[in-house]
């Protein structure tokens, strides 16, 4: 199928003038997630994972991803004709590399404008003037040949109330005002879909797990206009967003009211985050000012009202991860449990918690080498069963009026080795060792992923992905600008602030064999304040116990064992309540110190 279809797209190419048509993962926004309308790189590559980017001329074709995706595009690649590039490794040139080496004097480049950021697009255009080519960003040539393409989504929206959200729509709104005044601004273009859906306290249904409205956004001194689907608002939160000189046109309207903006105006947007069409668009005499858009930092400080929020949000979602580990271990050899099926019942449970909506990615449940495989998601096609030896691993989450949640726990659902332990002991470590980090402020997460990684770099081992990533409020699992990473990464190496919310995740990985991942979200605060200066820390906001029967107390030092038991105590002190009295004692067992 794949093999037909890259005939197609390059009958395609060879109609436009084309030599090298790229496909990126992204939709009109630049999201890491998209709907079904955008999976175009999926289409033409058979690759189902959410980050990618494929190079296809008339004799080859080529596709980009990162470590988290080797083994899963490896084996959705085969049989394709389309070759791995594994990004990071030795030998493989990036995206830009490659392109600039594999295009000829009097070439085009070719890609959907909408689907590649106008920072980006403004990059190949150097590199193609410099090797005397040129590009043609006008033709989705992936959406010539898609037959049976799904339709834009168009999912009810609904209003996130500021009980919630902890701030009101107008005092956003405000905020954004200042901002461009600031800048010397007469015109903002916001493109990013949780930036917009943050700004305005609104939530959707667009984009699978992320409750994000499809839209774009443009400001001026006379009020806000919303790009989107009308059909999709309720007269009622029309007219509210009215109430705040919010108008909505319709979604494609966009384009030719930039095209109109007078000469001699001023127009600001992130060229990171805003399409490379939609910047083109600007006529000439129009000044742009290319800085990061008001809302991405705003946005990750969360408020006093959605950190309490996130707090409840995290003990409903701790009842449910907490008795489903009960049942897992409970039923374990007993009944037939297939890394689906035990998806299926974390998702029970959390159905159980009131306030629950939704999930917040596709569940990773994953037995044995599947673990491995840091991103597997199980399918029809994959799913094995559970046997009652080794690890299994849970990278699940939900979204709730209160906020949204990302756990990963890895059980032992049977005997272990001591390798088995051993690992996870260091893993668990590392994950300790975050936790508890104290910092003086103006560190980034580049300073403190040392602290998670130095029991496996002790060991000349690692994981091959983030340590943490900032997570949104009732909105995208992943979130910038703060993270914990050490390789330097532009756009999300903020500083960490008090109220940001990040993930504490590392692994390690063993192909063929098993994978190990602890994860919990941790938010940041003010610690003490001395001559040294203002002292930073985190608080765990998820509490699920760690894996007892994993844990070799003996390879830890002293320091470490009190917070593992310190952690655990919490764990049974903020979770027992809610559980039946049967799951109780287990709890009590299971949270025991070492």
């Amino acid at each position: 199928m794949i093999p037909q279809r890259l005939a197609a797209l390059r009958q395609k190419m060879q109609a436009h003038g084309i030599d090298l048509y790229m496909v990126t993962s992204a939709d009109f926004h630049q999201s890491e997630y998209v709907g079904d309308h955008f999976k175009a790189r999926a289409y033409i590559t058979g690759f189902t994972g959410s980050a990618g980017t494929a190079v296809i001329s008339a004799d080859g074709a080529w596709m980009w991803t990162d470590g988290r995706y080797f083994i899963q595009a490896a084996a959705q690649l085969e049989g394709t004709t389309v070759q791995l590039m594994k990004m990071g490794q030795e030998g493989v040139p990036t995206v830009d590399a490659f392109i600039e080496e594999k295009l000829g004097k009097g070439q085009t480049l070719g890609f959907d404008g909408r689907t590649v950021s106008a920072s980006a697009g403004a990059r190949y255009q150097q590199m193609a003037q410099k090797k005397g080519a040129a590009v043609e960003s006008q033709y989705d040539l992936i959406g010539e040949i898609w037959e049976d393409r799904p339709a834009l989504s168009a999912e009810p929206v609904f209003e996130l109330d500021v009980k919630y959200a902890g701030q009101a729509r107008a005092e956003k709104l405000a905020a954004l005002s200042r901002a461009m005044e600031q800048a010397s601004a007469d015109k903002l273009v916001l493109t990013s879909l949780d930036d917009i859906a943050w700004l305005l306290n609104i939530r959707g249904g667009d984009v699978a797990y992320n409750p994000v409205v499809l839209s774009y956004l443009m400001a001026d001194k006379n009020g806000y206009t919303l790009y989107a689907n009308r059909s999709c608002f309720s007269d009622e939160l029309a007219e509210k967003l009215a109430a705040d000189h919010v108008v909505i046109k319709p979604y494609n309207d966009i384009y030719g009211d930039i095209q109109a903006i007078p000469a001699g105006e001023t127009v600001m947007a992130d060229c990171s985050r805003t399409n490379f069409a939609i910047v083109a668009s600007i006529p000439d005499g129009v000044k742009l000012i290319d800085r990061e858009n008001p809302t991405h930092l705003p946005k990750a400080l969360k408020n006093p009202v959605e950190v309490e929020n996130e707090k409840r949000a995290h003990i409903k979602d701790g009842v449910a991860l907490t008795r489903f580990i009960y049942w897992l271990k409970t039923n374990i050899g007993k009944q037939k449990i297939t890394e689906m099926s035990a998806a299926a019942k974390i998702e029970e449970f959390r159905q159980m918690g009131e306030g629950y909506l939704g999930q917040s990615f596709a569940p990773i449940v994953s037995y044995g080498a599947h673990a491995a495989m840091c991103h597997y998601s199980p399918s029809e096609e994959s799913d094995i069963e559970i046997e009652p030896h080794g690890f299994a691993l849970a990278d699940t989450g939900g979204q709730y009026w209160e906020g949204t949640t990302d756990i990963t726990r890895t059980f032992a659902v049977g005997p272990l080795s001591y390798e088995q332990k051993h690992h996870y002991t260091l893993v668990l470590r590392g994950h300790l060792h975050l936790a508890a980090a104290r910092f003086l402020h103006g560190c980034t997460g580049v300073a403190l992923d040392y602290a998670c990684r130095a029991p496996l770099w002790d060991e000349a081992l690692d994981y091959n992905h983030g340590t943490g990533h900032g997570v949104g409020y009732l909105l995208n699992v992943h979130e910038g600008p703060n993270s914990f990473r050490y390789r330097i990464v532009p756009g999300n190496n903020a500083v960490l602030e008090e109220g940001m919310i990040t993930s504490n995740e590392p692994g390690l990985y063993l192909e063929g064999k098993y994978g190990i991942r602890i994860e919990n979200m941790i938010v940041c605060r003010k610690d003490v304040k001395n001559e040294y200066g203002q002292f930073m820390a985190f608080d765990n906001l998820t509490y699920v116990p760690y894996e007892p029967e994993a844990v070799l107390p003996e390879e830890m030092t002293e320091k470490e064992r009190a917070l593992y038991n310190a952690y655990m105590e919490a764990v049974y002190e903020k979770i027992s309540p809610y559980l039946p009295e049967e799951e109780q004692v287990w709890l009590r067992n299971e949270t025991r110190a070492i």
